[in-house]
């Protein structure tokens, strides 16, 4: 009943198109008719011909609303546009007013019968109207296309488009003339000549919109003749100098009122023309391109016959082959003969329990040789009889076609490009880009498209070009200069770009075509961009220099915002085969490979990863009831949140590692017959290379239908050309199939696991990759390196000659020689103080006294850095910071930008000649490591967590400053845990210091106490020179305070200050080497020690 219900609309559908058609038919003829008619062979117009060509348009205008085009279809029987309105045109244009009235009322008509038809558009509009009828009822393309073609056909013929040229030049004379007139009549005249040029371009857009018919050598002369059209149209242009019209709108587009109205026009000619050609095709002479087409056709006609005769039969199978084929031989039927069945090796085989259900080895007989060559050809000799699935077929492209263009045409459209890039790109795409931030009515959404496919076209073609000119290096001529194109990489460009693909995502349906020209644009700036950094490094000069550092700074600042990288990611992970067309796959391979290339020279330059901005997720909250414009504004505020987060390449690399990019990508090698270039290899390989071997994600291959393309293209690659590409997609394939098979000798269900997906991670457990340890914490500060210690098990000295080792691993013996220099200098400083104190006692009991003062005025020793090399070390070396801490140097602050390292003066000469000494003997003697790396036998030191230091709270009782600094601090801490830090204080102290009084002083107490008396008066003396400024001593401890900087900002005065305190440590240290400083008490002597084990608290009140 559907069916009839349907027959019947069609029927009745087709009889409404008849009757209109009965009615319209005999009116439109009869003013046909009157437009005039050859008179012995010269067209003679009607006394009523202007009028005539206004009710024709007026006719013309019931097709808006009538699906059937019944207008149009009358029109074409009766040959208007190739019998009257060509020759009316030809008679009238460029004679004067009257006659040009004519012609343009012609060329208006002509506009409107040659205006393109969007099928895909007509049939969904239809099937919007009729939801419940068929889309494709009354609506019959085929005809309607066929007159277009022989439109194009008629409008191609000589003087026509000189004809429509001279109805614009007129108009563009006047405006040139006219341009600084403001009254109301030029006003009027200016609109009336932008709608003469732009009907006479509407002309030009349409004819370079219709598609030739399909080449075939089996057709007539006529209807071969209509597969070139393209070519005559493009030569016809050239002729008429239609092009030089072209080019002059495009340049003024950005000045000119009337170029800027038709810019989008134009911008859709530029399309038409170039979308069916390659830019390649277009850089060298026709004549060496047409030699080259004619060398890759006899090139593949070789690879044929050699394929063929690779697999052809022997003269000695002229007769014939027959080979009988068994499929489960160890199967037999079971029959009712008392016979045992044999196997194929003579053992019996035990009968089946149910005979009529036994599975029976079938014979097949091949006759083909091939099933003899291996043990598995029969199998695919036997697929062949089979009947082969019909695929649906695969959309090559939706952006661009293929023109067989003749040379003739690709000459003039060689000519054509170089005079647009060398005149007109920049401001043509810069008054473009500005209409679209406008917002202009004339802008469509197809316009958006339309400009990434030009733009990128150009950009190709630019490059081309330039690296010709720069192979051939011919005398005298000089490659393109960069700022030809700068507009592309200005930041609104970029940004727009960007913005556009974002859009094509989010839309519903997805604007795949539009994503792939934006894809296909971004491709071409990664490559200006590469060449511009090649370029500068290439060819010397300040103006080379700028260019390599401009260069640098643009993909710096596509790292950072990061959409460049994602738009590649996402590009081979949204393919599905069957969604998009295999052009949309074949760009996003090209932008990855461009961006891993770029990313991967970077880091290479860059070295450590850098920080790239994050947009954070906007959080989804249900929306309170009346809180609706609150809602929207945190929202908002949400989604404007960015932060940064650090990239490096080897986790972009991991990214990467991905099911879904693999399947895209093995989906592009599987058609690798089709490749039409090395390069197109070369760029798969180079990331399936990325993943299997850089990301060690071999585990995404372990799968069938990997597996199955490989064993294709082993058996293929015999055949394969000679370039480097080839090689390596076979040794990767080899790689992979070894690991592959490692797996299954480890565990042999992975043989199982290939028949499931290898998503959502599932892949890491059968491949290489092992995550990275982690170490620091939350904790660890990205600005030093971690500190180190040796492993345990070895002695003192073991361990001092280990981080020797280590230093010497490292190329950085120069710092082992430093740590010996500074002990020679503090041993030497030392003794030379006990023997003046030995040399001036005259008793025993003297001496101890000399040696006790001694002791007193011993200080700590500043190890002074005269290098910044030093300082560097000194702060960021784990190994140098071990060897310090193991010959008894100990840092004064922790938290400082860099680090003071000192030897307190309780460290006695025994102990600094022993490290000495080890040092010099591991020197000459290295330890044995059995083996290893002394790198191997250290391990990071976990780092402490670091409190910031509270201040203490002052209250008004507190005004006078008189409040210590560890007063409220140590009220509020437990009072069990403050007595545990005073004993562990006064035990250091007892145990470094304090040895045994009385053997010390002898019996005389008197004595004692005297000494201990001026010991408080010299303390005394220089607390006061502190607080005058001239002693040594500072009043609130000897730990330095950082100064609070904003956002952790270093300036040249910071950096200055710095410099200046390195160099006054280096001038202190003669009057510190002898030993001068007599102020120095044995209370700071003491404070300063106690300062290792001593909250800062507790030190400052001590």
């Amino acid at each position: 009943m559907t069916t009839k219900a349907g027959d019947d609309a069609s029927e009745g559908e087709t009889d409404e198109y008849l009757h209109r058609r009965a009615i319209l038919e005999p009116a439109i003829l009869n003013v046909v008719n009157a437009l005039g008619g050859y008179e012995g062979g010269v067209y003679r117009l009607g006394d009523e011909a202007y009028g005539c060509l206004k009710d024709l348009k007026r006719f013309w205008r019931k097709d808006d609303a009538d699906d059937a085009r019944t207008v149009a279809r009358i029109l074409w029987g009766a040959r208007v546009l190739p019998n009257d309105l060509v020759p009316i045109l030809l008679e009238t244009a460029g004679k004067g007013h009257v006659e040009d009235k004519r012609a343009l009322a012609c060329a208006d008509l002509v506009a409107a019968m040659t205006w393109p038809i969007d099928i895909a558009e007509e049939l969904k509009e239809l099937d919007e109207l009729r939801d419940d009828q068929d889309p494709a009822a009354g609506a019959e393309y085929t005809e309607l296309r066929q007159s277009h073609l022989h439109y194009k056909a008629a409008l191609l013929k000589p003087g026509v488009l000189r004809a429509l040229l001279a109805l614009a030049v007129p108009c563009l004379a006047r405006a040139s003339s006219t341009s600084g007139g403001s009254g109301v009549r030029e006003s009027r005249a200016a609109a009336r000549d932008a709608q003469v040029v732009s009907v006479v371009l509407h002309v030009v857009r349409n004819l370079a919109f219709i598609a030739d018919a399909p080449a075939n050598v089996h057709l007539s002369a006529d209807q071969a003749e209509l597969a070139s059209l393209q070519s005559r149209l493009v030569r016809a242009l050239s002729e008429a100098h239609f092009l030089e019209l072209l080019l002059a709108a495009a340049a003024g587009a950005q000045g000119d009122t009337m170029f800027n109205a038709s810019n989008t026009l134009v911008l859709e000619i530029f399309y038409l023309l170039f979308r069916g050609i390659r830019p390649s095709s277009l850089v060298s002479e026709q004549s060496e391109e047409t030699k080259q087409n004619l060398r890759q056709l006899l090139t593949l006609e070789d690879k044929r016959r050699r394929d063929f005769a690779r697999n052809a039969p022997s003269r000695h199978s002229r007769f014939g082959t027959t080979i009988s084929v068994r499929l489960n031989p160890k199967k037999t039927s079971t029959t009712g003969s008392s016979a045992t069945p044999q196997g194929e090796a003579g053992d019996p085989v035990a009968p089946d329990d149910d005979p009529a259900t036994s599975s029976q080895s079938q014979p097949l007989v091949l006759h083909r040789q091939q099933a003899l060559s291996q043990h598995s050809a029969a199998g695919a000799v036997i697929d062949l009889s089979k009947r082969q699935l019909k695929q649906k077929g695969k959309k090559e492209d939706e952006v661009s076609r293929r023109d067989d263009l003749s040379p003739e045409a690709r000459t003039v459209l060689r000519g054509l490009a170089r005079t647009f890039i060398e005149s007109c790109f920049n401001p043509f795409l810069a008054s473009l880009l500005k209409d679209i931030k406008s917002e202009r009515p004339k802008i469509t959404e197809k316009d958006h498209l339309r400009l990434l496919f030009v733009t990128k076209w150009f950009l190709e073609y630019f490059l081309a070009v330039r690296a010709q000119e720069k192979e051939v290096g011919a005398p005298g001529s000089e490659p393109w200069e960069f700022g030809l194109v700068g507009e592309v990489i200005e930041r609104g460009w970029i940004v727009w770009v960007l913005k556009r693909m974002n859009g094509a995502v989010e839309d519903k349906p997805k604007l795949w075509t539009e994503l792939q020209a934006g894809i296909e644009c971004l491709t071409q700036l990664l490559a200006l961009l590469e060449a511009m950094a090649t370029s500068g490094s290439d060819v010397g000069g300040s103006g080379s220099e700028e260019l390599h550092e401009a260069a640098e700074l643009l993909q710096q600042q596509l790292v950072y915002n990061g959409q460049v990288l994602d738009a590649a990611l996402d590009a081979l992970r949204a393919y599905k085969d069957g969604t998009q067309s295999l052009a949309f796959l074949r760009a996003g391979v090209h932008l990855a490979y461009a961006v891993m290339r770029m990313l991967e020279k970077w880091a290479r330059t860059t070295g450590e990863g850098s920080y790239v901005r994050k947009r954070a997720k906007p959080k989804r909250k249900k929306p309170r009831e009346g809180d609706e414009e609150g809602q929207q504004a945190r929202a908002q505020h949400e989604g404007d949140v960015i932060e940064e987060t650090i990239f490096t390449f080897e986790s972009f690399e991991l990214k990467f590692a991905n099911s879904d990019i693999t399947q895209s990508l093995l989906t592009y090698l599987a058609r690798y017959q089709e490749f039409t270039s090395p390069d197109e290899m070369k760029r798969v390989v180079s990331l399936l290379h990325r993943q299997a071997v850089r990301a060690k994600a071999e585990g995404l291959f372990f799968q069938v239908s990997a597996l199955n393309l490989f064993k294709t293209v082993l058996a293929d690659h015999k055949s394969f050309p000679k370039d480097q590409p080839y090689k390596d997609l076979v040794a990767l394939i080899n790689y992979i199939l070894r690991q592959f098979f490692k797996a299954v000798e480890a565990d042999s269900f992975v043989l199982i696991e290939a028949l499931f997906p290898k998503n959502r991670n599932r892949w890491k457990k059968y491949s290489s990759w092992e995550p990275e340890q982690k170490s620091g914490g939350k904790d660890a500060d990205p600005k030093f390196p971690q500190d180190v210690s040796v492993k345990e098990g070895y002695s003192w000295s073991e361990q001092l000659a280990i981080a020797m080792a280590a230093l010497q691993e490292a190329g950085q013996g120069e710092l082992i020689e430093w740590v010996k220099e500074t002990l020679t200098i503090v041993i030497a400083q030392r003794r030379r103080a006990v023997e003046r104190a030995g040399d001036a006692a005259s008793d025993d009991e003297e001496a101890n006294v000399a040696l006790d003062e001694a002791r007193v005025k011993t200080t700590d020793y500043v190890i002074p850095f005269t290098t910044d090399a030093q300082a560097n070390a000194a702060t960021k070396n784990p190994q140098l910071k071990l060897m310090f801490r193991l010959v008894h140097c100990h840092v004064r602050d922790e938290d400082a930008d860099e680090l003071e390292w000192y030897i307190p003066a309780g460290i006695g000469l025994p102990d600094l000649r022993r490290a000495l000494a080890v040092i010099e003997q591991f020197e000459k003697t290295p330890l044995d490591l059995g083996g290893k790396r002394a790198s191997q036998l250290l391990r990071k030191k976990r780092r402490n967590r670091r409190r910031q230091r509270q201040r203490p709270r002052h209250t008004s009782a507190d005004s006078d400053g008189s409040n210590s600094s560890g007063g409220e601090e140590e009220d509020a801490q437990p009072s069990k845990a403050r007595t545990a830090r005073e004993r562990e204080r006064e035990a250091y102290k007892s145990a470094q210091f304090i040895e045994d009084s009385d053997e010390e002083y002898g019996h005389d107490i008197d004595a004692f106490f005297v000494h201990e008396a001026a010991l408080r008066e010299r303390t005394a003396l220089a607390a006061v020179d502190s607080a005058l400024g001239t002693g040594t001593m500072r009043a609130s401890g000897t730990k330095k305070r950082r100064r609070p900087r904003e956002n952790n900002a270093t300036t040249a005065a910071d950096v200055a200050e710095g410099s200046r305190q390195v160099k006054r440590r280096a001038v202190l240290m003669p009057s510190q080497r002898a030993g001068s400083d007599s102020a120095q008490s044995e209370s700071e002597s003491r404070a300063s020690d106690a300062e290792q084990v001593s909250a800062p608290q507790e030190r400052q009140s001590t």
